[in-house]
């Protein structure tokens, strides 16, 4: 019986990912054009003097390590969680102006006040650093938008995977990935602490009034979809 409605909670999170399958394949490539179109053209045209974020002792006692690219670059992978499992076209869009919103006012402290991280001195990077430093420098530092954008998936992730009933492990596992990822960016040298804290900080508000407008959405209209297949599924199921 268990296994059966393992299967049906498969089949359930499939079909999540081919929901507004056109839309979300059409309009994630589009949000992400215009993201790096703005990240970098800020990034090369500052228009006030660039403050150099300070280090702090936590930043000295990590060092560089080349390793930590991969979990850099796996953000892009843990972005598309969210968006494969929305299968509604309102909390989409609403989950679109949310993030919309994390990036404009990221990009509006970047034009206001321009911060870079210090300079790596003697450390020598090896192909990662080389390829990513070839696009992105190390302007554009506070708050670290990488760690915003982490926080923001990993808080709606826990809110779907606590409210639908899934393991603690996948809970953890959603929170470990989403703090290997902050690591990386202290790691890789393209932020620093300060950075970090930002980014957490402006990641979480986003994912909060996220929450808090989905919620109010909802009370003034009770029609809206719930995922009832996802709730018919037994809570014995979903201890993955």
């Amino acid at each position: 019986m268990i296994s059966s409605e393992k299967n049906a909670l498969f089949r359930d999170v499939v079909r999540r990912a081919k929901s507004l399958f056109w839309l979300k394949t059409l309009g994630v490539p589009s949000f992400m054009v215009l993201f790096f179109w703005g990240y970098i053209y800020i990034l090369k045209h500052a228009v006030f003097p660039v403050t150099v974020m300070p280090l702090t002792a936590i930043d000295r006692l990590i060092p560089y390590q080349d390793s930590a690219w991969l979990f850099y670059v796996s953000l892009w992978i843990y972005v598309q969680f969210p968006l494969t499992l929305i299968d509604n076209r309102w909390q989409l869009a609403l989950y679109g102006w949310s993030a919309a919103g994390v990036s404009l006012i990221g990009f509006a402290i970047f034009v206001l006040w321009p911060t870079a991280v210090p300079s790596l001195g003697s450390v020598e990077g090896g192909y990662w650093l080389a390829s990513i430093r070839s696009i992105d420098t190390t302007g554009n530092s506070c708050p670290s938008l990488h760690v915003a954008f982490a926080v923001f998936s990993a808080v709606w992730l826990e809110r779907f995977l606590r409210h639908a009933g899934f393991s603690v492990f996948l809970r953890f596992l959603n929170v470990a990935w989403c703090l290997g990822i902050i690591y990386s960016t202290l790691a890789t040298k393209q932020h620093v602490m300060l950075d970090a804290y930002a980014g957490a900080a402006l990641g979480f508000i986003g994912a909060a009034v996220q929450a808090r407008l989905e919620k109010c959405r909802r009370e003034k209209n009770p029609s809206l979809p719930v995922s009832p297949k996802l709730a018919q599924i037994s809570p014995e199921a979903r201890k993955l």
